[in-house]
């Protein structure tokens, strides 16, 4: 499955399209990896339940690492791109990280 992730921040926009070649990772490994990131860049939950779902994870790591941390890695850039689409079992996700939303 070819995979494309939309990353919002406000008036700045970066598309992550996962070469023909590469695929998302599998559900787990996904998940522990934006588990591991989520942990590392010291994000917080955004529900006072403190369950942390997939989408959140997403939008608050989007958010912790900005439009220049994206910019600036393309491993990181990519490994977001193969968690998200992983992890969500979807081809196209959209993160828009201000707004904390994530839609496919």
């Amino acid at each position: 499955m070819r995979a494309t992730v939309r990353l919002v921040f406000g008036p700045e926009e970066l598309t992550v399209n996962l070469p023909d070649h590469d695929s998302p990772w599998a559900p787990d490994v996904a998940r522990r990896w934006l588990d591991e990131q989520f942990i590392a860049n010291d994000c917080e939950p955004l529900r006072a339940l403190g369950k942390v779902l997939v989408a959140d994870k997403l939008a608050a790591i989007a958010r912790a690492v900005g439009w220049r941390g994206f910019h600036d890695d393309e491993n990181f850039r990519q490994d977001y791109a193969r968690a998200a689409a992983g992890a969500l079992a979807r081809p196209m996700v959209k993160v828009d990280a201000e707004a904390g939303l994530v839609t496919f």
